[in-house]
């Protein structure tokens, strides 16, 4: 159990340090894919390559959840944890099952591929055996509404999220890599309201599942996607003279 405890922790503080990293790079560079991806690169479609980065962080905690634990018996005994452990699959479930095969997005660097499916396979684990495992919930009061305000937050940022997703695919005809100013939705107020969405999402998770791995991964995701929506505010403005002056990369009224 120590050497388990001691994996987490050490996952957990890799997350934060990559993210830290991953940051820093990005003030430099941007990250291949997408708009950013260089022309003479090896990629995978696009649908194909959404699929196979996210669906290691679906598959990994759904083993950890029907795989039996310590003397046959199943992992999850806290209803919270299992519950908590759903609803991280239900994000990746939408992206692996349904947002990869509806997206019209450019092909995807096979190195970019490889590296997100090997995160998403080792922070699924992550995620799961640390709820399953090493997760404790009192039943009280501060819990529940904690698990009820964080359940609802990932909600929240789920639904933006994916109806930004939404509004960006609606941009294009099937066929077409052109790039247009999005309307509707947070995109009135700023460039990123997807990335947005997902910070919030990965927030609630946080909130609700008062967890060093969860508070990690939360702080990741918005290393990793908060420059990438300046980076898309800012190539805007070169690309579009009439683009809104009054939007801001991420953060309504503030930045």
């Amino acid at each position: 159990m120590e050497c388990c405890e001691w994996a987490v922790s050490s996952l957990s503080w890799a997350l934060i340090l990559g993210g830290l990293v991953y940051l820093l790079r990005q003030t430099r560079t941007h990250t291949h894919y997408g708009r950013y991806r260089p022309e003479r690169s090896r990629c995978f479609p696009a649908r194909l390559s959404w699929f196979l980065q996210e669906v290691p962080a679906l598959l990994l905690p759904l083993l950890l959840l029907l795989l039996p634990g310590e003397q046959g018996v199943r992992p999850g005994g806290s209803i919270g944890g299992a519950l908590l452990i759903c609803t991280f699959m239900l994000h990746y479930f939408h992206r692996s099952s349904i947002y990869a095969f509806q997206t019209r997005g450019q092909p995807v660097p096979l190195d970019i591929v490889v590296s997100t499916s090997v995160f998403c396979a080792l922070n699924g684990f992550l995620q799961g055996h640390s709820l399953l495992h090493c997760a404790h919930y009192e039943h009280d009061v501060m819990m529940l509404v904690r698990i009820a305000a964080g359940f609802l937050l990932f909600l929240l940022g789920m639904i933006i999220n994916i109806h930004s997703d939404h509004i960006l695919r609606k941009l294009r005809r099937p066929g077409e890599i052109v790039y247009r100013i999005p309307q509707g939705g947070l995109f009135e107020l700023v460039s990123g309201a997807n990335f947005l969405g997902e910070i919030v999402e990965w927030i609630g998770f946080a909130v609700a599942a008062w967890s060093f791995p969860a508070f990690a991964f939360a702080f990741f995701t918005i290393c990793s996607i908060g420059p990438r929506a300046y980076q898309h505010h800012r190539d805007y403005l070169k690309r579009f003279e009439d683009y809104p002056s009054c939007r801001k990369a991420l953060i309504p009224f503030l930045f």
